[in-house]
């Protein structure tokens, strides 16, 4: 892959993904105005959990991290790499569709898995029921992921990043069309508030993961991969991909534990498993569009230049990866952590969520937002380890990853309450990053920041300081404007704009990073 590849297919996948996400936020609004931080909001965000926490293990996370890499270094060979992409769909899709119908039948002891605080009311209920019809989402988004696996591998990095605008747009109008009243109420839906928006929503997560796939499908067929429904088989090449995806599979789970202990935190205070929702919607932003596009590209990108034995472009690789991730999350940290009650208030304070709702959420926002570094810089660092084809130690520091966020969200819930299960995420994750640090100690080169990005970090700290300090006081100043009306739209909407201007000037004084930077990147790489 040549070096302007990497930027450009950072900007790619990371403006696809900040379209989605802001198709999202579309959703999150929509969601909050119906259903607020009540049973069938709560009981639709574990139902929808239930698929997009197995579709990590399985696709983005185990598969992925594991078939990228070995499919990288056949795609010299096109009759070997579509040999081996057919095998890998049709083994995935197999184990897929048991696993679907078994978690299907097994719902109800899902749904306790996820939130044992539902146990006894009506949410335990919804769940189940809206559980049982999105779950096999998981089949398709999973099938999804491998194909756009595929299609990254081969520097088409769009089609993928794109693909999730589908879900969204689906949800928003299943939103829409809900309240319009032109699709007809099932019995019993007004019995309570927000049910029929609930099972309309259920049906348009499903939809939602077949147009994914047929769409991924349709495009891995143009660029030559015709994927079919083929005997599945175990080859020499896959038991090689079983031996690798299986610690990373486990690793996998540990990250989905830490997710579920949050969960069953949040599940004992009423409202919170929404609150923490909608909080880990406002900072998965930043995360969606930095953190993600840099693993997705530079993963397949080290593991081509690795096998090449390129060590210098290895490293020049992973640093410009780490300078322009932290160029645009240390900003994003500051304002999380520096003006979270103004973003929440007026992005989601409206119908049936309230003050109180948005001074919860607010508090998560924060907490989140000092964790999002560390998010970012994992995606940054993991690919050294997956380019390997070593899973062994990622899964090994994932699990004193788990043990750290397990004791903090536990045990700090009976003093500070829920906001424990969001510190508990934001410790665990910079723990990771400190592990994943030390375990690539034995790497050489290829795993150290070079003197330029070792040079940057301070003063992007430093930049992104001086910018929170700036939205503060303006935050004070508007403060009247933030809590009026229409007005307060026009008043974030100038916070945006003093932060982006004020973060700007500040990287050019203290020399963070520099339009000139931006252009050098975009012409090398």
């Amino acid at each position: 892959m040549k070096p302007i590849r990497l930027i450009t297919g950072f900007v790619t996948v990371g403006g696809w993904t900040m379209a989605s996400r802001l198709l999202g936020f579309a959703r999150d609004i929509l969601l909050a105005v119906f259903l607020g931080a009540g049973p069938v909001a709560e009981a639709f965000l574990v139902a929808f959990a239930l698929p997009n926490m197995f579709r990590r293990f399985f696709a983005e996370g185990a598969f992925n991290m594991a078939f990228v890499p070995m499919f990288s270094k056949r795609v010299d060979d096109p009759a070997k790499a579509r040999a081996f992409a057919q095998e890998a769909f049709s083994g995935l899709g197999f184990v897929l569709l048991i696993f679907s119908a078994a978690g299907v039948i097994a719902m109800p002891l899902l749904v306790m898995a996820m939130a044992a605080g539902f146990a006894g009311d009506v949410r335990f209920e919804l769940a189940v029921e809206f559980g049982r019809v999105c779950f096999f989402y998981i089949l398709f988004i999973s099938l999804a992921a491998l194909l756009t696996g595929v299609l990254n591998a081969v520097g088409h990095f769009a089609a993928g990043a794109a693909a999730p605008v589908v879900l969204n747009v689906i949800l928003v109008a299943a939103l829409v069309l809900a309240q319009s009243g032109l699709i007809p109420v099932s019995p019993r839906a007004g019995e309570i508030a927000g049910l029929h928006s609930g099972r309309v929503l259920v049906w348009g997560v499903l939809a939602a993961g077949i147009g994914q796939f047929l769409l991924m499908w349709w495009i891995a067929r143009r660029h030559g991969f015709r994927m079919g429904i083929t005997r599945p088989r175990l080859s020499p090449d896959m038991r090689q991909l079983v031996r690798v995806a299986v610690p990373a599979a486990l690793a996998g789970g540990v990250v989905q534990i830490n997710l579920l202990v949050g969960r069953q935190v949040a599940s004992y205070f009423d409202g919170a498993v929404a609150w923490l929702a909608y909080a880990d919607r406002l900072y998965q932003l930043p995360l969606g569009v930095v953190g993600i596009a840099v693993g997705v590209v530079l993963l397949p990108d080290l593991s081509r230049r690795l096998a090449a034995g390129d060590e210098a472009g290895s490293r020049h690789g992973l640093s410009r990866a780490g300078e322009f991730a932290l160029a645009l999350t240390l900003p994003a940290t500051a304002a999380l952590i520096a003006i979270p009650g103004p973003l929440v208030s007026v992005l989601f304070e409206r119908g049936a969520f309230d003050a109180s709702d948005s001074a919860a959420t607010a508090l998560a926002v924060a907490v989140y937002g000092a964790g999002l570094p560390a998010f970012v810089l994992q995606k940054v660092m993991q690919p050294l380890y997956f380019a390997r084809e070593d899973t062994v130690r990622p899964f090994r520091y994932a699990v004193w990853a788990m043990v750290i966020n397990a004791g903090v969200a536990i045990g700090l819930a009976p003093f500070i309450g829920f906001i424990a299960a969001a510190w508990g995420t934001t410790l665990a994750g910079w723990a990771m990053v400190g592990l994943l640090w030390w375990g690539a100690r034995d790497m050489g080169l290829v795993a150290k920041f070079d003197d330029r990005l070792r040079r940057r970090i301070p003063r992007q700290v430093l930049a992104s300081a001086i910018m929170g300090g700036v939205l503060v006081i303006a935050a004070g100043l508007l403060r009247d404007m933030l809590a009026t009306g229409g007005w307060r739209y026009l008043a974030l909407l100038g916070l945006v704009v003093l932060g982006m201007v004020s973060y700007a000037i500040a990287s050019h004084l203290t020399g963070a990073f520099t339009l000139r930077d931006l252009k050098s990147a975009t012409r090398r790489g």
